[in-house]
């Protein structure tokens, strides 16, 4: 089975019945290591959702990790806009924190399996070449995933560092983001509102509308000169619409180079001569997020280049994802062990020989708020204890209500004279009105 490496959930699941838009499934009927703990499980994404039962089954890795795990696995039974047409994987593997497992936090992830049983380092690292960025030499996409460590031959350079804030999501802190050498401008805390996280399950780069509406006004301004417009439409994508012939955008106009920049605090390997907070930017340029370029009219008077990665949060899903099309140029590493993000330049991000990404620093802090996070962070699993408490406080005041209304008469206190209320007394000494 094919199976989608996510790390913006908690999950192990694969398909367990026959969909029309898988074309392989587990039938645990076949395992003889299978076990089903009769639990139901149901997990939504920001777009899709799928219902199915926990179990467990018994793994073993081709390459590295010797020996047989057992791991909880959730065999899918229905599912809502999550397998879609001509996908090509089965199944997803969340490789987030516990805090995020579904029914449960109590329900042991994948990866906490394997570091308890294999007794292997608390980091993994992920190197993705996604479409257009085939693996050097090979002329084929692909990718790797290395459990409890890192690969030297999966990147170039320096490995930079960032904390992660909060365990559940690996959630950072954006300090800054640029376009076109320009800085937005913006209060930090917009990058990081509700929340900033590296995620490959999510596609595209998905910024808060704020920050969204912000950017597609930076590029704009920049690019006046040439009366270029550009067009928010559907979820988020840019259009750009030209009156020129242009094979690349960094090619005909420099502000294009370094499109888009996040800016990160650095933690430094090693101990440098700094002794203030660093920051450090990845930069992608224009062909990491080019999804295809067409011709309108055979007179080539109008161009569309379309833009892929970028995509505005709307509604509750207000936050800035670091999805699948700005990891496609970098190695990424997730320390656990360490609680931090690291990035490096990964060798499969290059097209005809040119990189698509880069990282540059370190720079000061100088100009950054001290802190960009809001100091309120609410987890779903606190939302939910929250919920469910103002449900029972509600259910305990309309139970006293109901008791109330059926006392019997004789329990009711009956009036006497000397209880009559009349407007020489009773409005004085019982302050009534």
């Amino acid at each position: 089975l094919n199976i989608l490496v996510d790390t913006g959930s908690s999950n192990f699941a694969v398909a367990g019945v026959p969909d029309p838009d898988v074309t392989s499934y587990f039938n645990t009927e076949l395992s003889s290591t299978y076990k089903s703990q009769g639990i139901d499980v149901t997990v939504k994404y920001s777009q899709g959702s799928w219902t199915g039962v926990l179990g467990t089954d018994v793994i073993t890795i081709p390459k590295g990790i010797d020996g047989s795990y057992t791991i909880n696995i959730a065999t899918i039974l229905e599912s809502e806009n999550f397998f879609l047409p001509g996908v090509k994987w089965h199944g997803i593997l969340g490789l987030a924190y516990d805090a995020l497992a579904k029914p449960s936090s109590s329900v042991e992830t994948f990866f906490d399996s394997l570091v308890r049983q294999a007794k292997i380092p608390n980091i993994f690292s992920l190197q993705m070449c996604g479409a257009g960025l085939p693996v050097s030499g090979s002329g084929t996409n692909g990718g790797s995933l290395v459990l409890g460590g890192i690969e030297p031959s999966l990147y170039k350079g320096e490995i930079w560092y960032t904390p992660v804030k909060e365990e559940w999501y690996y959630q950072v802190e954006i300090l800054k983001l640029e376009v076109g050498g320009q800085n937005l401008e913006l209060d930090c805390r917009e990058y990081n509102a509700d929340k900033a996280i590296v995620d490959s399950g999510t596609t595209l780069l998905r910024l808060p509308q704020k920050v969204f509406s912000a950017v597609v006004q930076a590029i704009a301004r920049t690019s006046l000169q040439i009366d270029l417009f550009f067009v928010a439409f559907g979820a988020g994508a840019l259009l750009v619409n030209m009156t020129v012939l242009a094979m690349s955008l960094c090619d005909l106009f420099t502000s294009f180079c370094n499109l888009v920049s996040l800016a990160f605090i650095n933690i430094p390997s090693q101990l440098l001569e700094y002794n203030v907070p660093l920051l450090f930017f990845l930069s992608g340029f224009p062909s990491q997020y080019r999804l295809q370029n067409r011709l309108v009219s055979s007179e080539i008077t109008n161009t569309v280049f379309y833009l892929r990665g970028w995509s505005e949060a709307k509604g509750r899903m207000n936050l800035l994802i670091i999805g699948a099309t700005v990891m496609e140029g970098f190695y990424v590493i997730f320390d656990r062990a360490q609680r931090r993000v690291g990035f490096a330049v990964s060798p499969c991000a290059e097209v005809d020989g040119s990189p698509v990404s880069e990282i540059e620093g370190p720079f000061t802090t100088a100009d950054v708020a001290s802190n960009c996070v809001s100091s309120v962070s609410f987890h779903e699993p606190v939302l939910w204890i929250a919920s469910y408490a103002l449900m029972s406080l509600c259910g305990i005041i309309l139970l006293v209500l109901i008791i109330l209304l059926l006392i019997p008469p004789r329990c009711q206190h009956r009036y006497t004279d000397n209880d009559v209320v009349n407007d020489e007394s009773s409005l004085v000494r019982h302050r009534w009105k």
